[in-house]
């Protein structure tokens, strides 16, 4: 995995205001989405599906402005089983909300509820941060995701593999186990020791 992504602000700013725009206007497919309890004070939180993958938005309704978003994308390089359980988030947030633990809670929330989260292939420094700070909390993997097969690595797997681009790191969801994400997706070279 890399750690090489870096969003251009001003650029951010102009989709996050288009996004404001088509969530306060009727008739828009994100007008009078629903709200969901994330739990973090002075954000309004609303939450869309569409083809598996899932958006939430957070708003500051004072500023009558979205703070970001996160998506949690379906990966293509999953097989079925995987994809049944693992998600992918990309989060984007203004400036003046990053650093505030938005994303931080949003992924919390859907930790939480369940679900499992998976690395893309390459990831900011920031959400790299992100994924070892909710390791604290969460039981977090690194697997090798080649020809739609996850494959464990163990922690003490070289520097060289786990920069590689196949490496991914996967984040437990409340209620999930090692021994529960090898038999549902598939994830082969888990040592029974371990499980």
């Amino acid at each position: 995995m890399r750690i090489d992504v870096v969003h251009r602000p001003e650029e951010l700013e102009r989709e996050l205001e288009e996004l404001y725009r088509r969530m306060c206007r009727p008739g828009e497919r994100l007008h009078g989405m629903a709200c969901v309890a994330v739990g973090l004070p002075g954000l309004v939180f609303r939450h869309r599906e569409a083809d598996g993958e899932h958006y939430v938005y957070a708003e500051d309704p004072a500023r009558r402005r979205l703070a970001g978003y996160t998506v949690f994308n379906r990966l293509v390089e999953l097989d079925r089983r995987a994809d049944r359980i693992l998600r992918a988030p990309h989060s984007k947030y203004a400036q003046g909300y990053q650093r505030r633990g938005i994303a931080s809670a949003v992924y919390r929330w859907w930790l939480g509820r369940g679900n499992c989260l998976i690395s893309g292939a390459r990831q900011s420094a920031g959400a790299h941060a992100l994924w070892h700070a909710l390791a604290r909390e969460r039981a977090l993997v690194c697997v090798e995701l080649r020809d739609r097969r996850l494959r464990y690595l163990p922690q003490d797997a070289s520097p060289g593999l786990r920069d590689d681009l196949h490496t991914r790191m996967i984040l437990l969801g409340e209620g999930w186990s090692l021994t529960g994400l090898a038999a549902c997706a598939g994830l082969c070279g888990v040592d029974p020791a371990l499980r």
